[in-house]
């Protein structure tokens, strides 16, 4: 596969649906399409509920339209929630182990890490409770006390 490259413009995104779906196929190693077509909705509505402001509206102006929809149909929620809260919740919505639902939230949240470029994927952290970047595939930063 040929590495991703970033988004040019907020309006036009890098992939197309079919080849987002083909990605997290890859990189989940999903027997199926309509697995990782599965996989993908749960954790773009999930972190829809995520996320909100500014940070929402771009980071969906960069993914492919029926990513953007199903990710922006969910009104976020107001209580934040960790990381590992965010994988457990997302289990307990689509009967998944605990294990499984990291390992799908890892194969997806990794191709929107790379659809959402590194300075949008600071800025959804920075909105974000502790544990999503591991989950963004990057290290989890913290300050020494």
């Amino acid at each position: 596969m040929q590495p991703m490259s970033e988004p040019a413009t907020l309006t036009a995104p890098a992939m197309s649906y079919t080849r987002m779906l083909e990605r997290v196929r890859y990189d989940g190693a999903y027997s199926t399409r309509e697995r990782a077509e599965e996989v993908t909705c749960a954790v773009l509505a999930a972190l829809g509920r995520r996320l909100a402001g500014e940070e929402r509206v771009e980071l969906a102006a960069r993914l492919p339209r029926q990513a953007a929809q199903i990710f922006t149909a969910q009104m976020p929620e107001t209580a934040p929630v960790t990381g590992w809260a965010f994988v457990k919740d997302l289990a307990a919505r689509t009967g998944g182990t605990l294990a499984t639902t990291r390992w799908d939230v890892g194969s997806v949240l990794g191709v929107v890490a790379h659809l959402a470029g590194p300075e949008l994927l600071d800025r959804v952290l920075a909105q974000l409770p502790t544990g999503y970047a591991l989950l963004f595939g990057r290290a989890e930063l913290t300050q020494a006390a």
